[in-house]
């Protein structure tokens, strides 16, 4: 069915088909503006007994529609489309993760290079890379070819060699892949979905090792010369092939795909789309951050060299807060996370209350000590999923650089960091432990102890997990996915100010004054300290900050800045506790420090 003119859209169905849950929002344009206005939920019938994920899909819809006094399904179980009267939807779209999302293999020729931008290339397509094979990973080829016999991906993604450069190297790994016979996930019955985006003249050569037993699929080199990477035509291919392999097999979906209006696309493929789009749309820098029971996600947008904006997504596995937890304690140690705890907690008593959440992983806090337990954990869950992605999203690998005598201590060799603390301008949290913390305060003072924020930053979160919907929507109606993002999908919570550099507390930081808004402060805060002054919904008061010599708040080391910034539902948070956050070793001072920073952000009230 043809899709509407966007300026007839007026109803629009959206749901997110989880592990657990199926998810629906219903999208409705109201006062000529489009606005998210009822959800519901259902348990995710992929599984048997009943294995058909649109019955979920149903379900879902059918309460929406209940919510809302809209009929939206009707008595065959079918989504009612146009909307007319009190009946039915315009459009409906999807995204999906259940079964586990889109597992992949990716290999290239050196790990740095080629496989680097096939995994940039696979996680930026919202799949969950399970290994990445290369000439280069040290090792031998019988250990390789084990490797790609024992995973079962959904799909492969083969690059290696820019345009004219090595062949053999790239028909080796075919020549590896060949003799694996490596089998879907998915419909045994069918053969592996391979993407090629390496070398183009290497493409005749693995057509003809791998011909017979794969699905191959040749797409543009993803890395045509060093210098640069061509990422879309294999993203364009991995989605492609998501729907025609992965979730054709999966049970009902060929059903959902005839539903849907728009390709379904993997969650957090949908989730990078619409912050790719916010990026571009306001020319800010962002990241954002999705925290599950086992795995974190985390997505940056950022400015790169000439004004390209560069997108990068790193999937920390074992990194989460029920299933993962032991993993963060052994990973961050104890010692790191009863850093953040305020009362009186020894490492015996932190062991138990991990031990127990790893028996019962996905119960929730019942007491004010369990959760303080579990932000203490996100904030080393959050800190180390942080340093994975900075370490990941990096300049290109292996690009030669013209230096002259001025650039011997400036320039920056290739493979350094995209993300930069003091370029971000928006931080948005999602996941569990960040949209379901009792206290606003709480959701942001775990970001910004876990991302260290440097500068101006505003921190928002994502009210009901809309991102994802959102995302898919803006393939149909970018604007109508910008409305809802702005005025229902993010939950401002403030703007944190915040000064770089290590300081000896109680050492001057900078001078503040805030006016505007219903605002007139001015003081003074000390290395160690951070105050909080309440400024709510979308007022925005005029900070002028003059930090003391050396100190940068975001102008330049010891330059006043000047901005409006704006409030949220916490306010401004001035932080003058320096970067790299440290806390006292000793365990007396260090909850005396914990404990001053949680009654300035009135974290727990009770204590």
């Amino acid at each position: 069915m043809p899709l509407p003119a966007p300026e007839n859209l007026n109803v629009i169905l959206a749901t997110d088909c989880g592990s657990t849950t199926t998810k629906a929002i219903l999208i409705e344009k109201v006062d000529g503006h489009f606005r998210q206005t009822y959800r519901g939920e259902a348990p995710t019938t992929v599984e048997e007994p009943v294995a058909d994920v649109t019955v979920g899909v149903t379900n879902a819809a059918t309460e929406v529609g209940e919510l809302a006094g809209r009929q939206l399904v009707d008595e065959n179980g079918i989504l009612i489309r146009p909307a007319q009267g009190n009946r039915g939807c315009d459009i409906y779209i999807s995204t999906s993760s259940a079964g586990g999302g889109l597992q992949m293999l990716v290999t290239g020729v050196v790990r740095e290079m080629t496989a680097a931008s096939a995994k940039r290339a696979a996680l930026g397509a919202g799949a969950i890379v399970m290994d990445v094979l290369a000439s280069n990973d040290k090792r031998k080829p019988h250990e390789q070819i084990q490797r790609i016999r024992e995973l079962r991906p959904d799909m492969m993604l083969m690059s290696g060699g820019t345009d004219g450069g090595t062949i053999t190297h790239v028909v080796q790994t075919a020549e590896l892949i060949a003799p694996a016979r490596p089998q879907p996930r998915f419909g045994g019955q069918y053969r592996m979905p391979v993407i090629f985006a390496g070398n183009k003249e290497a493409a005749p050569h693995v057509q003809k090792v791998l011909g017979d037993v794969v699905e191959l699929s040749v797409v543009e080199n993803l890395r045509p010369v060093l210098e640069r990477e061509n990422l879309a035509p294999a993203r364009d291919a991995i989605h492609d092939l998501f729907l025609e392999h992965v979730m054709a097999h999966a049970p009902g979906y060929d059903k959902l795909i005839a539903w849907a209006d728009a390709p379904i696309m993997p969650t957090p493929g949908a989730v990078g789309d619409i912050l790719q789009q916010i990026a571009r749309q306001r020319g800010i820098n962002v990241v954002g951050v999705d925290i599950g029971g086992a795995t974190t996600d985390v997505f940056s947008v950022f400015a790169g060299e000439g004004g390209q904006s560069v997108f990068n997504r790193t999937v920390s596995a074992n990194l989460g807060m029920s299933y993962s937890v032991s993993n963060v304690c052994s990973e961050a140690g104890f010692p790191n996370i009863l850093r953040w705890v305020p009362i009186d907690m020894d490492e015996r008593e932190l062991r138990n209350r991990v031990k127990n959440k790893m028996i019962r992983p996905t119960t929730i806090p019942q007491t004010l000590e369990s959760l303080i337990f579990e932000q203490a954990v996100s904030r080393e869950a959050l800190r180390l999923a942080y340093l994975q992605h900075c370490e990941f999203a990096t300049t290109l690998k292996g690009v030669q650089q013209q230096r002259s005598v001025g650039d011997t201590f400036a320039q920056q060799g290739g493979g350094a960091s995209v993300v930069d603390n003091m370029k971000l301008d928006l931080l948005v949290a999602s996941g569990g432990v960040l949209s379901h913390a009792p206290r606003m305060e709480q959701t942001a003072a775990m970001l910004i102890d876990a991302f260290e924020p440097e500068g101006v930053t505003e921190l928002a979160k994502d009210s009901i997990f809309m991102m994802p919907h959102l995302g898919v929507l803006a393939q149909v109606h970018p604007q109508a996915a910008l409305e809802v993002f702005e005025r229902d999908c993010l939950i401002y919570l403030g703007t944190c100010i915040a000064a770089t550099g290590e300081g000896k507390e109680g050492r001057d930081c900078f001078r503040y004054r805030l006016e505007g808004g219903g605002l007139r402060e001015e003081g003074e805060l000390k290395y160690g300290d951070i105050r909080l002054f309440p400024l709510p919904g979308d007022a925005r008061t005029k900070a002028t900050i003059t930090p003391a010599r050396g100190v940068d708040v975001g102008a330049g080391p010891g330059k006043t800045l000047d901005r409006e910034v704006r409030g949220g539902t916490v306010g401004i948070i001035l932080d003058a506790r320096g970067r790299p956050l440290k806390l006292p070793e000793d365990r007396q001072r260090c909850r005396e420090t914990a404990n001053r920073w949680q009654r300035e952000l009135q974290l727990y009230p009770e204590l």
